[in-house]
């Protein structure tokens, strides 16, 4: 299943991605199988509005490099604790004085396609059953609750208890 990219005025923008564009940008990492099983492409089903952003985050690893298969108990250890996720979509007034509807000064902060760290606590979570039946976390976030973009491979940043 894939999803469409939606552009619509600045001031309007409802901007939307899927992990296979993700892939085509340009990045500061290189893309792997790895990263494939972290960030499934499956559609999160929803159309964000306002100052929303949607996220994705990182799908624990089935197995260990050694080839032991992780536990449910360790799966969901990683699932609920990872800070980190791919911005799929932002709203309309993401990044936008909430007074004027005009952009930030700064300007915005991510965009569809981007890694960024996230809250652990917060946001409306919900699971989407992947073609291996393996469960994938969206998130929807308000734009100030994110906490940074990452410059670097979303992998190398770990989750800790």
């Amino acid at each position: 299943m894939t999803s469409k990219v939606a552009l619509v005025s600045d001031n309007s923008k409802v901007s939307r991605i899927t992990v296979g564009e993700t892939k085509k940008l340009k990045l500061n990492f290189k893309w792997t199988q790895e990263h494939d099983e972290a960030f499934v492409d499956v559609d999160p089903l929803i159309e964000i509005f306002g100052s929303r952003v949607l996220v994705q985050v990182r799908t624990p690893k089935l197995k260990t490099k050694g080839g032991i298969i992780l536990t449910d108990d360790a799966k969901d250890t990683e699932q609920w604790n990872t800070q980190v996720g791919l911005v799929r979509a932002i709203g309309p007034l993401a990044f936008c004085n909430r007074e004027t509807m005009k952009p930030w000064v700064e300007g915005i902060w991510c965009e569809p396609g981007d890694f960024v760290r996230m809250p652990k606590y917060g946001g409306d979570r919900w699971q989407i059953k992947t073609p291996t039946g393996e469960p994938a976390l969206f998130v929807v976030f308000n734009d100030l609750d994110l906490a940074g973009r990452l410059l670097g491979d979303p992998l190398a940043v770990k989750a800790f208890i």
